[in-house]
């Protein structure tokens, strides 16, 4: 590891420092707040210097995993820190394997410290040895090893870099013990320099996106989550254009649900009407931030029209899964802004096309919403739960879904109002992201209402994060969806099986376990149910504690998007084999 460069200031220090006072030193540069992990043999001096600090708060979590998805949901839910994890090295990394592969496909930036074993020593076969390199080398963006006490600041300012800069993603800076142990000579110390993206522009890729936009008789727009903090820009352009604009799951709040050129999840059959039907006919579409991945796109099955405009940092997103006709590589909080000053200065009338469309996604979200608020079974209705929710929420409060049923119900009946106020795991897509991520949320938010809206398979895998939020002090409202199975992934196996095999989930006593973490609890039965113990849980959110609230859900009527998503594989299957399974699933419904 070279010494400071990139334009850095060299401080110099003189003597000898401790690896972990070094450690201690980096982060207090850096933009973070708290640190999250569990001490152990080969980080205890790293967490002891940490305890020294007055601008950061190390936090004990029950889970490394747990730690991960807390560090993501302070990534996702500030607009400047970064999560960051503490942990041991082997057991405490491949715990937090699953929250690093979930920044890592999503985009998140997360800097993740672990100890590592003695390099001053010839034994083999120490405790916790093993090539964390190796390991990681397909889930973060880098991965360092620290060999000596000069280049543990410059290291970590460059794994930092590293995260926050083009695509985002985690890092990892591995600190043998015996550095963090021992004094080594440091004679300077380089001075934090902040990340700015590049403005560098492709002007003419610009002028003739604007001149397709332009021209188009039915533009679209797509955003991701790369589009998160270009909302208003996003909205002017829309504007501007008449064109009605979809988002991914994990963009939902690149765009406000209130705007009324918002459509919803995805554009294909397995979006929700208003959606589907506004971008049939799109002649050009401008997709901001979003990699085309399987979940926005229904299985692949949205039609990209020819004169398709990508906007992303990322280049390896350009023409993997929809060929471009413009590509433009670039941060969108640079690229955007510009586009529209272009298309401002082209000054398009657009007027009545604007008119149509807003009047026909209206119509259409109205529709169906009526179709949902009708289907009652004696549960819990998922559409007036949403409605009233969101009757009871701030328009900045922050909703954290986990993986499962719920998160689609979510995507397709709560209006998301603000930037950075709903996240959810999506390309990894891993279960037991809630809870933590909530924690995350609501630390760096403590002004800010923070729900979670979770299924009980996922509440099974993390819930007992809800321990550090009680010792923490973090007040929060966790809606645990209650079916008795792994519903998303049953509802599919039902409709392709007639067969339900191994979606049963045991007894859980959700009384019990608040009890047992000192939570509040409170249950929502039935529908007349809904509006005082919603108001009975934010209330009790307020006083700095965390609520688990069971909610009786119906889950008897499907998504869109399980539908949807369910007849686009079936036909993406050979034809011999798609015959074979219809056949399955008819004689199974006439046998049992």
């Amino acid at each position: 590891m070279s010494q400071p460069g990139r334009g850095e200031t060299a401080i110099k220090v003189g003597g000898k420092r401790s690896g972990a006072w070094l450690v201690r030193y980096a982060l207090e540069q850096l933009p973070v707040s708290h640190t999250f992990g569990i001490p152990g043999v080969h980080n205890t001096e790293i967490y002891d210097e940490l305890n020294k600090s007055s601008a950061i708060r190390p936090i004990l979590v029950t889970h490394e995993a747990g730690a991960a998805f807390i560090a993501d949901g302070i990534s996702r839910c500030s607009t400047g820190e970064i999560g960051v994890l503490v942990i041991v090295p082997a057991a405490g990394l491949t715990y937090a394997m699953s929250g690093i592969g979930e920044a890592f496909l999503d985009g998140v930036p997360l800097l993740v410290i672990t100890g590592g074993t003695r390099t001053d020593i010839e034994f083999g076969f120490k405790l916790h040895e093993i090539d964390q390199h190796g390991i990681l080398s397909g889930i973060c963006k880098g991965s360092w090893l620290v060999k000596e006490h000069r280049d543990v600041v410059p290291t970590i300012f460059e794994a930092y870099r590293r995260a926050v800069s083009g695509m985002p993603g985690p890092v990892v800076v591995e600190i043998p013990a015996n550095i963090q142990l021992f004094h080594g000579e440091v004679e300077t110390l380089p001075a934090f320099q902040p990340f700015f993206p590049s403005r560098n522009l492709d002007e003419a890729a610009l002028d003739q996106a604007v001149d397709l936009l332009v021209k188009a008789s039915a533009p679209g727009i797509f955003v991701g989550w790369g589009a998160v903090d270009v909302d208003h820009e996003t909205g002017r352009i829309a504007a501007l254009l008449g064109a009605p604009v979809s988002t991914t799951l994990q963009g939902m709040s690149a765009f406000p649900g209130t705007h009324p050129l918002h459509t919803g999840m995805g554009f294909s059959r397995a979006a929700v009407p208003a959606a589907e039907n506004a971008f049939k006919g799109c002649d050009c579409l401008l997709a901001v931030g979003t990699r085309f991945g399987e979940i926005p796109t229904g299985s692949y099955g949205c039609v990209v029209p020819e004169n398709l405009i990508h906007i992303d940092v990322d280049p390896g997103a350009f023409n993997r899964n929809f060929p471009a006709k413009v590509t433009i590589e670039g941060d969108s909080r640079i690229v955007v802004p510009k586009l529209l000053e272009k298309l401002l200065e082209r000054k398009p009338q657009n007027e009545d096309r604007r008119l149509r469309v807003v009047k026909h996604i209206a119509e259409q979200k109205s529709a169906y919403r009526e179709e949902w608020l009708k289907h009652r079974n004696g549960k819990v209705n998922p559409a007036m739960f949403f409605d009233e929710l969101r009757k009871q929420l701030a328009d900045d409060a922050i909703m954290v879904v986990d993986d499962g049923n719920h998160t689609f119900l979510a995507a397709e009946l709560f209006e998301v109002r603000r930037k950075r106020s709903f996240i959810s795991p999506t390309d990894f897509n891993c279960m037991g992201y809630c809870i933590p991520a909530a924690i995350g949320a609501k630390l760096v938010n403590p002004a800010k209402q923070v729900v979670g809206i979770v299924g009980d398979g996922s509440f099974l895998m993390t819930g007992l994060e809800l321990l550090t939020a009680v010792t923490e002090g973090v007040g929060m409202a966790c809606f645990v969806f209650c079916d008795g199975e792994l519903s998303q992934i049953a509802q599919g196996q039902e409709l392709t099986y007639n067969r339900k095999p191994c979606t049963a989930l045991g007894k859980l006593r959700l009384d019990a376990m608040a009890l047992a973490v000192g939570a509040g609890y409170v249950s929502i039965g039935c529908n007349a149910r809904i509006a005082g113990s919603i108001r009975a849980a934010l209330a009790m959110a307020e006083g700095a504690r965390p609520v688990i609230v069971e909610v009786n859900i119906d889950y008897s009527k499907r998504t869109r998007f399980t539908q949807g998503v369910a007849k686009t594989v079936l036909k993406q299957f050979p034809s011999s084999d798609r015959f074979r399974m219809i056949s399955r699933v008819l004689m199974r419904k006439v046998t049992g």
